[in-house]
């Protein structure tokens, strides 16, 4: 598991990588806020609340609009660890899943206390952000699975029956490691999604996604991102229903008019199940005629609304950066400075980390945000 050598980033690069990762993490957030207030409606209802057209702008939900739910909380938990890892390598401490898997617990904290603890030393700054202790609808293998410090694994993962899309929607930043092979980001984050989803549906989602944003990230288009998805999952025992939902995904693009009624039919079932959630990310996506109208398809229809735009808007976030996203829609956005701080953060430690914290630099600034204990 390597990293790019510094030398290999221009400023131009720099540039385009710090936009796609702000666009992932930006992405994510406002399509999360934006399904949050139609989550657990069937489409009747959706239409209902909202009009014939359906949620078509940003809605309130747990008392404004923009809010986001736990879904963005873990995602920036997950960009935490993958720094703090890359920070712990001077150390000759390289294990990233362990690093996440510390981060989750931070988040977990934030579900029961009352606000951020200063006697915890090791927290960094993401974890003393107060706005990260609201409780908005964890899901319940989530809580479980970070609810001791016990480390799931491949081999004895948590909550082997859950196969819901919470894993995979934290999964995104997994991507952004550009420096990596597609193949090894995979098994990262199939290893950490395992550390609260143990079925295979909901880790080799979390992996799908992964190397979709990683091939995003790079450049690539998201039909060639998405091939290289299913080639690298058709090693993995238990693949089929992610593949087969991915595939459905691809084909609906030239079967179907984009639409609820499309939606719905790549998400049967109670449209709860990790491969069918992630396949009606990657169909709007293709579909999207730009950033809003892929994310207001992504949440009208019965399913995991705000899974689906969360997944749909990181996808499209990567795939355009930043600036492709509506800019109403990130001024509402709850937590904004805090994610484009963590984003540039990411991307600082990604293309510049040896001169924060090398053998001959170090930045005590940087190690005070991210401690390597």
């Amino acid at each position: 598991m390597i990293s790019l050598a510094t030398a290999l980033w221009g400023r131009a690069e720099q540039q385009d990588f710090r936009s796609r990762v702000r666009g992932t993490l930006l992405g994510s957030a406002i399509g999360d806020a934006l399904g949050a207030p139609v989550a657990g409606l069937s489409l009747e209802g959706i239409r209902e609340a909202h009009g014939p057209a359906g949620l078509t702008e940003p809605a309130p939900a747990h008392g404004r609009r923009g809010t986001v739910t736990a879904s963005t909380q873990l995602t920036l938990f997950t960009v935490d660890g993958l720094i703090r890892a890359h920070v712990r390598r001077d150390t000759g401490a390289w294990h990233p899943p362990t690093d996440v898997h510390r981060a989750y617990l931070r988040w977990a904290a934030t579900q029961h206390d009352w606000g951020p603890d200063e006697r915890r030393k090791d927290d960094g700054w993401l974890a003393r952000e107060e706005w990260l202790y609201a409780r908005r609808g964890p899901d319940r293998a989530c809580l479980t699975g970070f609810a001791d410090d016990t480390l799931g694994t491949l081999d004895q993962p948590k909550n082997p029956t859950a196969r819901d899309a919470a894993a995979t929607v934290r999964s995104a930043p997994f991507g952004l490691l550009v420096g990596w092979e597609p193949s090894l980001v995979l098994q990262l984050a199939v290893e950490c999604a395992t550390q609260s989803h143990g079925h295979p549906t909901a880790y080799l989602s979390a992996g799908a996604l992964a190397v979709i944003v990683h091939g995003l990230t790079r450049g690539e288009t998201l039909d060639a991102a998405v091939r290289r998805a299913l080639a690298l999952l058709a090693a993995r025992p238990g693949h089929q229903p992610v593949t087969d939902a991915l595939r459905r995904a691809v084909a609906s693009v030239t079967e179907t008019t984009p639409g609820p009624a499309a939606v719905e039919s790549l998400s049967p079932g109670d449209g709860r199940d990790a491969g069918d959630t992630l396949a009606v990310a990657v169909y709007c996506a293709l579909v999207a005629q730009d950033v809003p109208h892929g994310l207001r398809l992504a949440v009208n229809h019965g399913g995991d609304s705000t899974a689906t735009g969360a997944l749909c808007g990181a996808l499209l976030g990567a795939l355009h950066g930043e600036t492709a996203l509506p800019a109403a829609w990130i001024a509402d956005l709850e937590g904004r400075a805090t994610i484009l701080e963590l984003a540039d953060d990411f991307a600082l430690e990604m293309t510049q980390g040896p001169t924060l914290h090398g053998p001959s630099a170090s930045a005590p600034a940087w190690l005070t945000r991210y401690p390597r204990g």
